[in-house]
C-alpha cells in the first residue's frame, strides 16, 4: 500500500478511505483483469453469424489466454485469493450458460468445468513446477537437471527434453506453452461434443 501510495503522491491511510485493505486492492485488480478479458470475449465476431458452443468457448478461453500473456503475474494473483470475486462468478456462470444452451446437462456442464480447470482464465495450472520448489527451468539449468535424473527416470526425462519450450512460444509457467494450452482445449471440446451426443 505505501508504494501504490507513492506512485500515486498521495498519503498512504489516505487510500483506506477507498480500500479496506490490500486484499480489497488484489480483488479489484483481479475484477479489473476479468472485465478484460470479458472485453476481449465481446469483441465483434468478424466473421458474422453465430458461433456454436465450441467456437464460443475456444474463442472466450484463447481470448483469456491473450489477457493472461499480457499479465503473466495474473494467474498467480487469482489463485492467492481467499474468496472468489463476484467477476469470476459471473464469468463462470456465463461458461455454464453456453453449455446448457448447447444442450448439456447441468451435470454434464459441472463436469465440464472441473476438467477445464483453470483453462477458461486462460492459463493451465500445473500440479508441480520447479520454479515454485526453489528450481530453475532455465536452459542450462534444465539440461542440468535432466543429466542428473536421466537414469533414475529415463520416460519422464525424455519427455521433459523432448518438450523444452522455444524462447518464442508465450508460456505462463515452465509447462503451459501455447501449443499445449490449445491441444489441451480441443480435446476437451471435442470430448465434450461427444458426450453431448
Amino acid at each position: 500500500m505505501r508504494r501504490l501510495a507513492i506512485e500515486l503522491h498521495v498519503e498512504a491511510m489516505s487510500l483506506y478511505y477507498h480500500l479496506r485493505d490490500k486484499e480489497a486492492l488484489l480483488d479489484g485488480v483481479v475484477e479489473t483483469v476479468i472485465a478484460e478479458v470479458g472485453a476481449a470475449v465481446t469483441r465483434p465476431d468478424t466473421k458474422g453469424g453465430g458461433e456454436d458452443w465450441r467456437t464460443r468457448l475456444r474463442r472466450q478461453f484463447l481470448a483469456a489466454r491473450h489477457v493472461m500473456l499480457r499479465h503473466p503475474w495474473a494467474p498467480g494473483l487469482l489463485g492467492s485469493r481467499r474468496t472468489v470475486p463476484a467477476v469470476v462468478l459471473a464469468y463462470y456462470d456465463e461458461i455454464i450458460g453456453t453449455l446448457v444452451g448447447a444442450g448439456f446437462s447441468y451435470r454434464l456442464a459441472h463436469r465440464a468445468l472441473h476438467a477445464f480447470g483453470s483453462l477458461p482464465l486462460g492459463f493451465a495450472q500445473e500440479i508441480f513446477s520447479p520454479e515454485s520448489a526453489g528450481g530453475n527451468m532455465e536452459d542450462d539449468a534444465a539440461e542440468a537437471d535432466l543429466a542428473a535424473t536421466a537414469e533414475n527416470l529415463p520416460h519422464l526425462t525424455a519427455m521433459v527434453a523432448a518438450e523444452i519450450h522455444d524462447s518464442t512460444d508465450p508460456t505462463l509457467g515452465w509447462c503451459d506453452s501455447q501449443i499445449e494450452f490449445e491441444f489441451t482445449l480441443d480435446l476437451l471440446l471435442d470430448g465434450l461434443e461427444r458426450l453431448r451426443g
